[in-house]
């Protein structure tokens, strides 16, 4: 119950108190009142179960197990229809299914109960480059991005970047890996996405110069220091190269990306 809700109530008990008797109509006031704050505390409790069982599908979906899943996130639904969530839940259980057309559906019934969430344009987007329709889902990651209630755009910005990559867009693709080091100059995945941009492209020195350059300021990342590997063995720098491969093996022993450098190492072909 809001702050005003409890003002209220205060208030119509203190009056009824002052009175020297209870008629009939009082008693109807508090009934009323007492059956409204029933209603309301098992709203929130359907609405509190059907956020759980949405965690719950989608953790079961992500370990491949799609029976128990679309169990959940059916119970959801059922619970409170009226959570974005729950839509944007059903839509990913759908492209799991192969049902496009039901997932698009429940990705934009999702945007329509919050069109400014930007967990729902987030979500929205992924699926939308992930199946190849990139304008549509780099505009949502952009809305998200610029959308004052997501406390990430570095990550979409990123993310936008990413898709626009897959599509060989390279050029936007780059410059929305630029945005996202510009708001976050420390977010190594945007740093590693442009720099193995850049190397990919045969950039070799932009791609040397930024990996360098982070690494001189923020942390380093399994991926940032595979990418400089990668670069260095590139240029022919086996000093700079056997640096970044040292750093793997004593910083991310047990990483994919040592044991990547070391057999780059091995067989340098």
């Amino acid at each position: 119950m809001n702050r005003s809700g409890i003002l209220l109530g205060a208030a119509v008990a203190y009056f009824l108190a002052g009175c020297v008797s209870t008629t009939s109509t009082e008693n109807d006031v508090r009934g009323k009142t007492e059956k409204t704050e029933t209603s309301k505390e098992k709203e929130k409790k359907r609405q509190d179960a059907a956020s759980l069982n949405v965690q719950l599908g989608i953790a079961y979906l992500n370990r491949g197990d799609v029976a128990v899943a679309q169990e959940k996130l059916d119970r959801a639904m059922k619970e409170d229809p009226s959570n974005p969530a729950v839509h944007s839940g059903m839509a990913l259980l759908y492209e799991r299914l192969g049902k496009p057309a039901q997932a698009d559906k429940e990705f934009r019934e999702a945007l329509r109960l919050a069109p400014r969430d930007p967990d729902t344009l987030n979500n929205y987007a992924v699926y939308l480059c992930r199946n190849g329709r990139t304008d549509e889902g780099v505009k949502l990651f952009l809305d998200a991005a610029q959308n004052a209630l997501y406390a990430t755009p570095a990550v979409a910005f990123t993310n936008a970047g990413v898709c626009l990559r897959t599509a060989k867009r390279y050029d936007q693709a780059t410059t929305q890996f630029q945005r996202a080091l510009a708001v976050r100059p420390n977010f190594a995945e945007a740093a590693f996405q442009l720099a193995d941009t850049d190397f990919s492209l045969g950039q070799l020195k932009d791609a040397r110069s930024l990996v360098d350059r982070y690494l001189a300021s923020f942390d380093a990342t399994p991926d940032l220091l595979l990418i400089g590997f990668r670069v260095a063995h590139a240029q022919g720098d086996r000093l700079a190269a056997e640096r970044f491969s040292r750093r793997l093996r004593v910083d991310f022993p047990n990483t994919d990306q040592a044991r990547a450098a070391s057999d780059l190492e091995r067989n340098p072909g």
